[in-house]
């Protein structure tokens, strides 16, 4: 913004953030979790709709605004706006919460992230927000903030729990899918931008993978929306239906586990098709995606190195190749801050340290999360979701998740058979 002073690139404003919070939560100083879940009528307004939880959400906004106004300073956004602005998405986010606590779309693997992006599309289209508005919109932001505190929860121990069978199956899950994806988009002429998104949403881990794949590339916010909406949609039939395909050629609950947790992209479908089939199936399942969550930051890192490599100006001469610092200038800070993140919880912090504060920053990477999702709703127009140049996309990504399935049964029998 002209005439205002910016202190930090925004990527190193949103590593400075994100410890901001962690450092905040590890001294003890992090808000009450409001509670979202109930099943029935009664539950919403004694539960949820009650003065003390709305107390709660309060607090959260208050504690949430005050780093989105330091965010602002510190980039150099209007203080003004960020006022104006982020209190309607947290509110418009407050719902998409509450409605994704119901027990029973809980049961089908529906997260808040979803409701979220409904919500801001719905208002984004059926009314004419000022340009101001969409401009103050900093869904990126907050989507980065998430990111870096979704590296507390990526703690390389608990992976190692599985043995090296989660980590073979994800490592080759992950890279053979990843490549059928980008050939199948290559293929089908989608644009280089969509085509690293999709790839990596669906062979690593859904909807984190977009994110994560978007912030590496400058990705545009519409794509990643049209990305986050096929993972999330095409998750609810495959939670379904895989358990009960497990069941009839009576899959033993080790391989189906390993199937179910290599091939649903949402981490909350893999746990609750895991549930339908059983204990151990559960388990591992739940390790398996833990361990494709684990080659986020690395998958992060590489896409950041290829995409600085081809975006360079002289890239198609092969003769001069980017510096070190092109590199770096191009380089997304924030995976530097999620992997320390992740390093930080995994061998620094001892397991009393970590648990009071675990719940919180789950909660608040979901909430950021969340906000992410209402601002690109809101800067989304339906027509870029629904029109004939989405179909393509959506082909490919079916054709991908397909070849996915596939290849995860296989190397789910061959592991853990």
């Amino acid at each position: 913004m002209p005439g205002v002073k910016s202190y930090l690139q925004e990527d190193w404003a949103i590593v400075v953030l994100g410890f901001l919070i962690i450092l905040l939560s590890l001294a003890g100083i992090h808000v009450a979790l409001p509670d979202y879940k109930w099943s029935t009528t009664g539950d919403l307004t004694t539960k949820v709709l009650t003065g003390a939880n709305f107390l709660k959400i309060g607090a959260q906004f208050i504690y949430v605004l005050l780093v989105a106004l330091l965010g602002s300073f510190l980039t150099g956004r209007s203080l003004k706006n960020t006022l104006l602005v982020f209190p309607a998405v947290f509110i418009l986010t407050t719902l998409a919460l509450i409605v994704a606590g119901n027990a029973a779309l809980n049961e089908l693997g529906l997260e808040a992230v979803i409701f979220s992006l409904i919500i801001g599309l719905l208002i984004g289209n059926l009314f004419k927000l000022p340009t101001w508005f969409r401009e103050a919109l900093t869904s990126e932001f907050f989507v980065k903030i998430g990111l870096v505190l979704l590296g507390t929860t990526v703690i390389f121990s608990d992976v190692l729990k599985a043995g090296s069978l989660g980590l073979i199956q994800a490592l080759v899950v992950v890279i053979s899918v990843w490549y059928f994806s980008y050939w199948v988009c290559k293929r089908l002429k989608i644009d280089k931008e969509l085509t690293m998104m999709l790839s990596s949403a669906v062979s690593i881990c859904g909807v984190s993978a977009a994110i994560a794949t978007s912030g590496a590339i400058k990705g545009d916010s519409k794509k990643l929306s049209l990305v986050i909406s096929l993972v999330l949609i095409t998750a609810i039939p495959m939670m379904i239906f895989m358990p009960m395909i497990a069941h009839h050629f009576q899959f033993p609950e080790e391989v189906t586990g390993a199937w179910l947790g290599g091939s649903i992209d949402t981490t909350g479908a893999v746990v609750a098709s895991g549930s339908l089939v059983g204990e151990t199936a559960l388990k591992i399942s739940t390790i398996v995606k833990f361990s494709q969550n684990v080659l986020l930051g690395i998958a992060a890192f590489a896409i950041s190195v290829y995409w600085t490599y081809t975006k360079h100006p002289n890239a198609a001469d092969k003769e001069q190749k980017p510096t070190l610092k092109v590199i770096w200038d191009r380089f997304p800070k924030f995976v530097i801050g999620f992997i320390i993140a992740s390093l930080v919880f995994s061998f620094l912090l001892s397991p009393a340290a970590i648990a009071p504060v675990k719940g919180s920053l789950k909660s608040l990477q979901g909430l950021w999360f969340a906000l992410a999702f209402t601002s690109i709703g809101l800067e989304t127009n339906f027509k870029d979701l629904i029109g004939t140049e989405s179909r393509k996309p959506v082909y490919a990504f079916l054709i991908a998740q397909t070849f996915n399935v596939i290849v995860t049964l296989i190397l789910a029998y061959l592991l853990f058979s």
